[in-house]
């Protein structure tokens, strides 16, 4: 059985990466036309989920922050702080896209310390904020760095430097035991160190996202099927033994399962979800005019503002996001197949690990908005309200958008 699924997992990635994926038209080998120094669809398609999405936060939100003490009434006061997290987020991604991806690839290491080191600072008490229940927050001023969001880009840089520089120990050309000891044995230290300072906090969430990314990083590049199969096996094992261990998670399950059992307990928050997607049919109830975000749908401007979305602009605009998240996952996935074909293996693990990142991330969010899934804390990226997450994805993007421009670079015969 194990054999038969690895034999299908590999099928899959060989179709994936082999060039399945579309590709724009040819590329001018010469000029300097705009759209040949860089992907000006990606960029748009960018701008149009960031506007999207303070349009959506602003709508999602507006009642809440309008009687809210500490906004001091102003019902612009989301709207204001996410233009705010999207200002720091590009000048933060101008500089990224400035820096050579072979110097992130140097800076890696360097990186994942700072990152784990601050998995550590939060969990201090004190230092730490503590919000529901969960000590994910490090406050800095009026604001609060989330390190759990910065571990999700980090780990995706790690996996791809990772899987260059232990390609042979991890090829399926290797006995199957040094694999596992010397290929993946390294890593998969590194992940249950980071996973058990973000259980921690407690965040299943990002622990859930973080160790995916980083294993299908590594499938992606080449690792033997008969090393991932077996990890993630034992990683739902663990997952379900976490569930199980935790009341608090396993009602989450029961409310998911039925969530009109407990339609005003814990399955509240996904029945009011369901509502706002129902009512707002095939063309919304109209920009503002929903009903949900008046006290009724908890967190509508973070976790569940696809629900309000959906609400509003209904199913067409609803297909309208999923789109936009599905081109820029194959892009990514298209990025990354280009920098394998100039030679350049860690641009093209890196760019696939950020495509596997927002595509997953935001199909995890979208189920749990259609109960698909159990509600977990993870949002929307580039329209959910956030600071980490925002300055994160934009990063992330910046790096994607810098490896296809070396790409282009490249097919023309310079030196990036």
């Amino acid at each position: 059985m194990t054999a038969t699924l690895g034999s299908r997992l590999g099928a899959w990635r060989d179709r994936l990466l082999a060039g399945r994926i579309a590709a724009p038209a040819n590329r001018s080998q010469g000029g300097l036309a705009l759209e040949n120094e860089f992907d000006v669809t990606l960029v748009w398609v960018i701008v149009a989920l960031l506007a999207l999405g303070l349009l959506m936060v602003y709508s999602a939100s507006i009642a809440s922050a309008s009687a809210a003490k500490f906004t001091g009434g102003s019902g612009a006061y989301f709207l204001f702080r996410q233009a705010l997290f999207i200002f720091a987020g590009l000048i933060v991604a101008v500089i990224l896209f400035d820096l050579p991806i072979k110097t992130l690839e140097r800076l890696t290491p360097l990186l994942m310390f700072v990152a784990l080191t601050l998995l550590v600072i939060v969990l201090i008490p004190g230092v730490g904020k503590v919000v529901n229940g969960a000590r994910r927050w490090i406050p800095i001023g009026p604001f609060s760095v989330q390190p759990s969001e910065l571990m999700k880009l980090v780990v995706i840089l790690f996996a791809a430097r990772y899987a260059v520089t232990k390609a042979e120990r991890l090829s399926s050309d290797q006995p199957l035991h040094t694999s596992v000891l010397y290929g993946l044995g390294p890593f998969m230290l590194v992940m249950l160190l980071t996973a058990g300072l973000l259980l921690r906090e407690p965040d299943f969430g990002a622990t859930l996202v973080i160790f995916t990314t980083g294993a299908l990083v590594l499938f992606l590049a080449g690792l033997d099927y008969r090393v991932i199969v077996p990890v993630l096996l034992l990683a739902l094992v663990a997952a379900a033994g976490l569930v199980i261990l935790e009341p608090y998670r396993l009602e989450r399950i029961f409310a998911f399962l039925d969530p009109w059992k407990e339609e005003f307990g814990k399955g509240y928050q996904l029945t009011q979800s369901l509502m706002a997607i129902g009512r707002g049919g095939v063309l919304g109830l109209g920009l503002g005019a929903g009903v949900s975000k008046h006290y009724y749908l908890p967190e509508a401007h973070t976790d569940f503002i696809l629900a309000v979305t959906a609400e509003e602009l209904g199913l067409i605009g609803l297909w309208v996001v999923i789109g936009l998240y599905l081109f820029i996952t194959l892009r990514a996935f298209r990025i990354g197949r280009d920098a394998m074909q100039v030679e350049q293996p860690f641009a093209a693990h890196v760019a696939r690990g950020i495509g596997v990142l927002i595509g997953l991330q935001a199909l995890i969010n979208m189920c749990v908005n259609m109960g698909l899934a159990p509600t977990k804390g993870l949002t929307l990226p580039l329209m959910s309200y956030g600071g980490s997450g925002m300055l994160v994805t934009l990063s992330a993007l910046a790096i994607l958008l810098r490896i296809d421009w070396e790409n282009r670079r490249r097919e023309r015969g310079f030196t990036p």
